[in-house]
């Protein structure tokens, strides 16, 4: 079984994140993810799917065995993390984007 704080703390300090940015973004206060730590608690069902919202992640996601099945790059990582940040409607306009590009147009390169 997995080592859920372990992994909570594995994906935070993989995105650079500190608890503090975890709890904002999870919609949790920070002291309830210390306590977490300091009494080696395992958060609710409830809290630990807030916690999948903030990193962008579903819980399926969260407890699969085998992380390494779809290596991302950097720039899909950063990608993924922009994401979670976003609010709904932003979710919503960056998939209508995304659906309406013209794929066979010439990429863009930035400068």
């Amino acid at each position: 079984m997995k080592d859920v704080l372990k992994e909570i703390t594995r994906l935070r300090l993989e995105r650079g994140w500190t608890e503090y940015e975890l709890a904002k973004r999870s919609g949790l206060s920070q002291s309830t993810i210390s306590t977490w730590y300091r009494k080696d608690q395992i958060p609710t069902i409830q809290s630990l799917e807030k916690i999948c919202n903030g990193f962008g992640l579903t819980l399926s996601q969260f407890f699969a065995e085998n992380q390494d099945a779809v290596s991302l790059t950097s720039e899909q990582k950063d990608m993924l993390d922009n994401w979670s940040a976003l609010s709904a409607a932003q979710k919503r306009i960056i998939k209508d984007l995304l659906k309406n590009l013209d794929t066979t147009a010439a990429p863009i390169h930035s400068k």
